[in-house]
């Protein structure tokens, strides 16, 4: 099949959801599909353009099989709800020449990833005038997190926002999203249930994998210490307003009286300068850069309890991503969700959930788990149980091959998906990222 992806965010990010259609276009471009991107330079999470693109030309580069096709894009150097808006708006416009250019190509199948859904009607268009089918997977219901979370404000703006919305993903042939409350919120907006599926954000569960002997960041980050061992409370994504990451912070700061527990923040964003002043005069913190690729294993094995914060007003507006790689690595996960939202009913059996937005219980539950490293063990075990049953890269790929398949019409390549172990990749890049240096930054 000929499958076109509309997505602002693509390789070489490594965290979010770049990274997740990235490693998708692979799996499907191993399977002999012909995969083309229309992306933006990579940004993310750094809200910088990367080091050798340009924000502000047209650009086709070959990642592995793909074809990858940058247009330009507008990033605000420090992001508010208004410059968002625009930012969003600068790839919506960006991508129309390039979307309209691939008319001749004539794709069987075309992909938009929300967010952005500012470009979801380009890629809609694209679609109907090449006779394609159309497929909107919603990684963030971003119309509601934006006005649920404050980031934009006024009824009337939310009434038009919704209304635009709904029409638009009732226009698509497929709506895909993270987990069956996030479909089922699809289903609240207008979009027929025979038109959903459930496109879960996998982990290679083959790649991350429980380690017995996990020193090499805890020496690098001097935490390798006989005489006082550590537990080590691990951080690693997005450093953003949504994430409630202070949350984690007042925690920390908290918890500066215990040395034996020690917390380590991965990760960048406009979020990260202001984290790491609040934890100035706590050296029970660390701050260390986003990692490469073929360091995640060791990193999130670095973890003793994985945590896991969110906003009370994310709700199931968003799954996090960054759950499966905590799970698969066979850690306690300690999470902070609602009950009867999704996050909490995966998290509530297999690790420990808490309110979100309380420090109290944060503080709590961390020392529980300090304290307790057989009940650690115990979840770490279930939560590695639950990802290769229900989050494995292989499983869901093949899945998602045969509904691709299905949509066309391809009855051989249904057959075939159903008969047999996938040969997708899971993910695995076809091109090494180079490697980045530790960057470590001890609060003192």
């Amino acid at each position: 099949m000929k499958i076109l992806i509309v997505g602002l965010n693509y390789a070489p990010e490594l965290t979010g959801v770049g990274k997740y259609t990235a490693e998708m276009a692979d799996a499907l471009a191993s399977e002999g599909h012909d995969v083309r991107v229309v992306c933006g330079p990579p940004y993310y999470p750094q809200w910088r353009i990367a080091e050798g693109y340009s924000g502000w030309r047209y650009r086709a580069e070959r990642r592995g099989a793909v074809r990858v096709l940058r247009v330009p894009l507008w990033v605000p150097a420090k992001p508010t709800g208004a410059s968002r808006l625009l930012h969003l708006a600068s790839y919506a416009v960006s991508a129309m020449p390039v979307l309209m250019a691939q008319l001749v190509w004539r794709a069987d199948v075309v992909m938009s990833i929300a967010p952005s859904l500012m470009s979801a009607p380009g890629a809609w268009l694209v679609a109907r005038l090449s006779g394609a089918k159309s497929w909107l997977h919603i990684q963030d219901y971003e119309v509601d997190a934006a006005f649920d979370l404050g980031v934009i404000e006024g009824k009337r703006s939310r009434r038009v926002a919704l209304a635009v919305e709904r029409s638009l993903l009732k226009r698509f042939d497929v709506v895909s999203s993270l987990s069956s409350k996030m479909v089922e919120r699809a289903l609240a907006k207008g979009v027929d249930a025979r038109r959903t599926y459930c496109l879960p954000n996998w982990v290679d569960t083959r790649a991350i994998v429980p380690l017995a002997h996990a020193q090499h960041y805890r020496k690098l980050l001097g935490l390798d210490s006989d005489a006082n061992p550590q537990t080590v409370v691990l951080y690693s994504g997005n450093m953003g307003s949504k994430q409630g990451l202070e949350i984690v912070v007042a925690a920390a700061v908290q918890l500066a009286r215990r040395t034996d527990i020690s917390f380590v923040f991965c990760g960048s964003g406009p979020m990260r300068e202001q984290l790491e002043a609040r934890c100035a005069g706590s050296p029970n913190c660390r701050f260390i850069s986003l990692q490469p690729v073929h360091q995640l294993n060791q990193l999130l094995n670095l973890a003793d309890i994985h945590v896991l914060p969110q906003r009370g007003g994310a709700a199931d507006l968003v799954m996090p991503s960054k759950l499966g790689g905590m799970l698969a690595s066979g850690r306690a996960v300690i999470a902070m969700a609602c009950a009867g939202t999704e996050l909490y009913d995966v998290v509530a059996t297999r690790g420990v959930a808490v309110p979100p937005e309380n420090v109290g219980a944060l503080v709590e539950a961390i020392e529980a788990l300090a304290a307790d490293p057989v009940r650690r063990a115990a979840l770490g075990a279930a939560g590695r149980e639950y990802a290769e049953r229900s989050l494995s890269s292989v499983s869901v790929f093949a899945a998602l091959n045969a509904k691709l398949a299905q949509l066309c019409g391809n009855d051989a390549v249904v057959a075939r998906s159903a008969s047999v172990p996938s040969t997708m990749n899971g993910g695995v890049s076809h091109e090494k990222l180079a490697e980045t240096p530790l960057e470590s930054t001890q609060v003192d």
